[in-house]
């Protein structure tokens, strides 16, 4: 059984081929990058519609399949942006009806959760998910995804964004950050913005800009942000952690590449005797291989979904779609059987 998955909920547009044994068949993947400034939803709406065909071709050749030797289609429901989400549902929809086969919408951020289990085995994490739009820590419970903790005001990732192109720099902040605070050596005090179990950025991102203007280097600005920053999120996780009296956490979305916030948070697990497990780069982003795979979870556990009833949902939270597959006691990934 293979199904083919299509993510396009911001800057990355992403086609996934998986089997029912969550192995990656193909993957073929495009960003869209803003001349300057952010992302613009339109722009990168256009953007998708232009390179979804070729990526969809590359997905198939790299999987040597025929369209009639896959099984289903999925696509990122939500969250995300309007314009982009509508771009990847049309797609789907259209390859639904054309090939005659099953459609899954299924939660981008569940997405998420799903390939880390997946790839680490680990049946039942708490998942930090650290991307553009989103930072929450997310644990299962009674049939869904609980949100445990979250940002209040704006994505960890948006905060790097806004704050490196404020700095001169360009989109996306995330990764020139992370170079540039590895030449940093000396820790500016920010604010440390913890709320029980959430966080806030926006007040970071203004003390930051502020010391930037009084002539702070932009290396130690950078090693600041992300030791106050990651410091904050491996809190609330190791919190979440306690509260669940749980033991493993695994890692999901474009920031959680980023190897300081990966070692703060492995050394507070392991310190607590338990695993973290962060997914390898390509499969960490946001990317069409996770969409497929939660697909192939909607298809063993729940009915096709019709498409007038697909409708994308922009601001479709975690812990409002229900999780069948785990309801029905599915192991993260199948056991292959004896031969």
């Amino acid at each position: 059984m293979t199904v083919l998955g299509i993510e396009s909920t911001a800057h990355t547009c992403s086609v996934g081929i998986v089997d029912e044994r969550a192995e990656v068949l193909a993957l073929a993947s495009d960003m869209y990058r803003p001349p300057k400034g952010g992302i613009h939803p339109r722009e990168a709406a256009n953007h998708h519609v232009d390179r979804l065909p070729e990526l969809l071709d590359r997905a198939l050749n790299q999987a040597g399949l025929r369209p009639g030797e896959i099984d289903g289609i999925s696509f990122a429901q939500g969250p995300g942006l309007g314009p982009c989400l509508r771009a990847g549902a049309t797609v789907a929809r259209a390859l639904s009806l054309a090939w005659d086969r099953p459609l899954f919408p299924v939660n981008h951020c569940v997405s998420h959760i799903e390939i880390a289990r997946a790839l680490s085995g680990l049946e039942d994490p708490i998942l930090l998910y650290a991307s553009g739009g989103n930072t929450q820590v997310i644990a299962y419970a009674r049939g869904r995804y609980r949100v445990l903790g979250e940002t209040i005001d704006i994505g960890i990732g948006n905060f790097l964004d806004k704050l490196w192109i404020a700095l001169g720099g360009t989109f996306p902040g995330g990764p020139q950050i992370e170079a540039e605070a590895k030449r940093g050596s000396t820790l500016h005090p920010l604010p440390y913005s913890v709320h029980g179990m959430d966080v806030a950025f926006s007040g970071l991102l203004t003390a930051t800009l502020a010391l930037a203007g009084k002539g702070a280097e932009r290396p130690d600005l950078a090693f600041s942000v992300e030791t106050t920053a990651y410091s904050m999120l491996t809190e609330i996780t190791e919190r979440a952690l306690a509260h669940r009296q749980m033991t493993h956490v695994v890692l999901g979305g474009g920031v959680a590449c980023n190897e300081r916030l990966r070692g703060m948070v492995r050394t507070m697990v392991e310190e607590r005797g338990g695993t973290m497990f962060a997914p390898p780069r390509s499969l960490c982003v946001d990317n069409g291989a996770m969409i497929a795979w939660t697909g192939e979870l909607a298809r063993r556990s729940a009915r096709p979904t019709p498409v007038a009833d697909s409708a994308v949902d922009p601001r479709q939270r975690t812990d409002k779609v229900r999780a069948p597959w785990r309801e029905a006691g599915l192991p993260p990934r199948p056991v292959p059987s004896a031969p």
